[in-house]
């Protein structure tokens, strides 16, 4: 429903190749160009994956900017309004004590930069054993040395292996 309601009618290019992989299990390295549907290209997969009654963290979207959580979250929460599915934002620069109250409640998919997330996670708060896939949207900038030791740390929170590794770039990958 969610879908229809957002004006969808038939999937992008991006869409088409990347949902039907994804919801087979297999990790995705994709790239396509701004305004192309990445993003509902991986929100629909995750959103399909999560189970409503497991109230823990099972997704984790990783984007490099405040501007683009916020987007990318927004996405999320209109694909799946019709769903029982809890969604989080959280990024630097923004009051950690909410976001740490927050955390005491369901959250079943967590949209937010790398920092933060990291932080709430040193902290024992944002518990993410229990996550399966792990979605890097312009995994380009997330995989640079920008944020490379952030990334690298949080992945020993998921206890891997994950279910599922997503990565979309607009950019070739360096």
């Amino acid at each position: 429903m969610g879908i229809y309601e957002k004006g969808f009618e038939r999937p992008s290019p991006i869409q088409e190749e990347s949902i039907p992989i994804a919801l087979t299990g297999s990790d995705i390295l994709a790239r396509a160009k701004n305004g192309t549907g990445k993003t509902a290209a991986f929100c629909i997969p995750a959103l399909e994956k999560i189970d409503q009654d497991n109230n823990v963290i099972q997704v984790v979207i990783l984007v490099p900017t405040r501007e683009l959580t916020l987007q990318t979250s927004q996405v999320c929460k209109e694909l799946g309004k019709h769903l029982k599915i809890q969604v989080m934002v959280t990024t630097g620069g923004t009051s950690l004590k909410d976001d740490i109250m927050r955390l005491y409640q369901p959250v079943h998919l967590l949209v937010g930069t790398p920092g933060r997330i990291l932080d709430l996670a040193r902290k024992g708060v944002c518990v993410l054993k229990n996550c399966s896939m792990l979605i890097m949207d312009e995994a380009d900038k997330l995989l640079s040395l920008e944020f490379q030791p952030s990334i690298e740390q949080l992945i020993q929170f998921l206890h891997l292996p994950i279910d599922k590794f997503l990565m979309f770039s607009s950019n070739i990958f360096l």
